[in-house]
């Protein structure tokens, strides 16, 4: 969330932000309007408790002059119910006010474009040329359902729509996928992390607006838990409450978990294959660093994405999201999307986010420097996420014959070169 002290010394900030957003300045003020009676109430207590230390001085005085205080003790107990009363009035206008504030967007870099969909988005560059086919390209499900590498009627009777089963030589390559992300960037230095895969709700809140990602949130019945539904939220849950010495920053995780996704807003989008589907498995990379180091910490998350694109032979294009389609926690996101010959088209296969402190501060990370206690930046950015991978790498590398060549960056990993070659057990 945001500090509150920018909204009592510069609510212009904030609400550009929210313009830019295409929000109403509403919530501003009334967070403002909230926290000015907060205060004024608090000066009441603060005044009322020197009244009542002055009263109760004079009591101990009129006691050992031997005076009556039966009046000065009524006194005492009427300034001590006015306290209590407006001490509860002053929690009750705290925590509207920070509900507000909990829901309010982290503000935009100055460099995201101004838009309101993802129609505004901006290219920033491409980077590898899209395979050009001799013969039709396929559609990755029904390359690897002619494989017997995936079943999807099977798993839509048992669990439903958006599952499936992935069979044979594409388990090896969903491993593989994760295992070769992982070491990649344990090369980079990143401390790998299998988190747990539900959150309490405090622990989601303090990474991700709830409300923002109800269409997306398994919750857990009778539970105080939700279903994780990337790995981001657990990885920035793991330093909630904590305080890091600041010569031990940036902290560099790769969080590894299956996601799952209702994905209850996308009737009727991408219902063929495993590119928009309930479950699936994702490398994640997160770092908490110093607020002075987000920039550079973006980049080199970044160029971690584009170099593992880049050793998988994905033709890829960055395009930075419009102020309209940034996530409400993002200060900034580059999408990566890669080549899909079978649309003829790009798709998201991952996002890199800088949040500043915004995460920080809703999850209680800080970090200490020298006595001073600052709230710790934090930014994300996909590793892999292996469904959306695997059928990008299917379509760009599939043959004639209906075999797939696998990136030579996964042989040692996969343990084959191609999938097809060996055909499945009868």
């Amino acid at each position: 969330m945001l500090d509150i002290d920018l909204f009592r010394t510069n609510a212009s900030v904030v609400k550009e932000s929210q313009k830019k957003r295409n929000l109403p300045a509403a919530a501003v003020d009334w967070v403002i309007s909230l926290d000015e009676e907060w205060r004024a109430i608090i000066q009441k207590v603060e005044k009322l408790k020197h009244q009542r230390n002055e009263a109760s001085e004079a009591i101990n005085a009129m006691k050992k002059a031997g005076k009556p205080i039966d009046s000065e003790i009524k006194k005492v107990k009427k300034i001590a119910e006015e306290i209590g009363k407006l001490d509860t009035k002053a929690n009750e206008l705290k925590d509207k006010r920070d509900k507000i504030l909990l829901e309010i967007p982290n503000l935009l870099d100055s460099d995201v474009p101004l838009g309101r969909t993802d129609a505004d988005n901006k290219e920033i560059k491409k980077v590898g040329k899209p395979a050009k086919f001799n013969f039709e390209p396929k559609h990755h499900q029904d390359i690897l359902e002619a494989l017997d590498c995936l079943d999807m009627e099977q798993a839509a009777k048992v669990a439903g729509a958006r599952f499936y089963y992935l069979k044979g030589q594409l388990v090896k390559l969903n491993q593989a996928l994760i295992n070769f992300a992982l070491d990649f960037l344990m090369k980079k230095g990143f401390t790998p992390l299998q988190p747990p895969y539900m959150l309490n709700r405090a622990a989601m809140s303090g990474a991700v607006h709830i409300s923002a990602f109800e269409d997306a949130i398994y919750k857990i019945q009778d539970e105080d838990l939700y279903m994780i539904a990337t790995a981001e939220h657990p990885v920035a849950a793991y330093m909630k409450d904590k305080i890091i010495p600041a010569d031990e920053l940036p902290l560099h995780f790769s969080g590894v978990s299956p996601c799952f996704r209702r994905e209850a807003g996308t009737h009727g989008k991408d219902t063929k294959g495993i590119f928009r589907v309930h479950q699936f498995e994702k490398v994640e990379q997160f770092s908490f660093c110093k607020p002075s180091d987000v920039k550079k910490e973006f980049d080199f998350l970044l160029n971690n994405a584009e170099d593992m694109l880049k050793a998988l032979e994905i033709p890829y294009r960055l395009i930075i999201l419009s102020s309209g389609d940034t996530g409400k926690k993002d200060a900034k996101t580059i999408d990566f999307e890669g080549w899909f010959p079978s649309q003829g088209r790009y798709r998201e296969l991952g996002s890199c986010s800088n949040l500043n402190d915004y995460q920080g501060r809703r999850s209680n990370v800080r970090f200490k420097e020298g006595n001073q206690l600052n709230f710790a930046a934090t930014l994300n950015n996909t590793g892999i996420a292996t469904e959306r991978t695997m059928a990008c790498i299917v379509e760009n590398n599939q043959q004639k014959d209906g075999s797939i060549k696998i990136p030579k960056a996964l042989w040692s990993y996969t343990g084959f070169k191609e999938v097809g070659a060996l055909k499945p057990k009868k």
